[in-house]
């Protein structure tokens, strides 16, 4: 059955997905929080630090918002030809140590890439109690052997490659069983550890949630950019563009104009994450 073309525009059923301190805990580990040394981010880390304020990580919001759109026909898809290509998210204020959001989903956009279609879907959220606007994120799925119907191809992406030395440069050692750890999240995702089903998407074993590989480098660019103040972040937006394997090396280098910084995450195999940009306070 192929995608279903009339679904662009269509918004799904809202969404409430609730966390808790623990939830936000784990995500930051599940991120590599401490792993180098566990004494330092403690405000991610830890609920009961003397004189220290458990504080969230920006890119938890996409933890929350990942649940799919329901209410609205997109047709079935074979999970094996599925892989997140892009993910974009802007926080409209700081996330709360516990808290409860609903979400409403959005088919944006479904682009013929020929051998392939790209699936865009916007998330938005708010505040249970108070309603008040949260996040808005924006997940796009490549989907293999969907395209060829003939459909626009998409906006133009205007990112340039930066030129020179970066800014900022960060490496960060991922463990042998992040996969295992990430997945504690939620996300169950056999691709990421099931030999079986890894070798049917085509890959020799399980690869790292891109997810995880994307919240890694939110988590380097707060730190190194934002100085480690969540107040300051605004949105991130990134491409996948090479599988990582657990137990890989990530570095991310930062090219920075103004309030603005242009990213890319890399390992020994090449770029993982590319056309990345961070907007923040100064």
């Amino acid at each position: 059955m192929p995608l279903n073309l009339d679904a662009v525009g269509k918004s799904g059923q809202p969404s409430l997905y609730s966390w808790t301190k623990r939830d936000a805990m784990l995500y930051a580990l599940a991120v590599g929080a401490g792993q180098r040394d566990p004494q330092k981010e403690l405000e991610f880390t830890t609920e009961n630090s003397s004189e220290i304020e458990l504080k969230v990580l920006p890119s938890f919001i996409n933890l929350v918002t990942r649940q799919p759109i329901t209410g609205v026909d997109i047709g079935e898809v074979d999970r094996t030809n599925v892989l997140h290509a892009e993910q974009e998210f802007e926080l409209h204020r700081p996330l709360p140590a516990e808290g409860s959001v609903r979400s409403v989903g959005e088919v944006v956009g479904i682009y013929d890439k020929g051998k392939a279609a790209l699936l865009v879907v916007q998330m938005r959220s708010f505040d249970v109690e108070s309603g008040e606007p949260i996040a808005t994120c924006k997940r796009t799925t490549y989907i293999r052997g969907e395209g060829g119907f003939g459909g626009d191809r998409g906006p133009a992406d205007e990112w340039e490659p930066p030129s020179g030395a970066p800014d900022v440069q960060v490496s960060m050692p991922t463990r042998p069983d992040q996969a295992l750890l990430y997945r504690l999240t939620g996300d169950t995702n056999p691709l990421h550890a099931d030999p079986v089903f890894a070798k049917r998407a085509g890959f020799d074993r399980p690869i790292l949630h891109g997810m995880c590989t994307y919240g890694f480098t939110a988590r380097a660019l707060l730190h190194a950019i934002c100085g480690s103040d969540v107040e300051r972040w605004v949105s991130m937006r990134g491409r996948f563009s090479t599988p990582v394997f657990p137990g890989d090396v990530l570095t991310v280098d930062a090219w920075i104009d103004g309030s603005t910084a242009r990213f890319r995450t890399s390992t020994d195999a090449g770029i993982v994450i590319d056309r990345g940009v961070l907007r923040y306070k100064g």
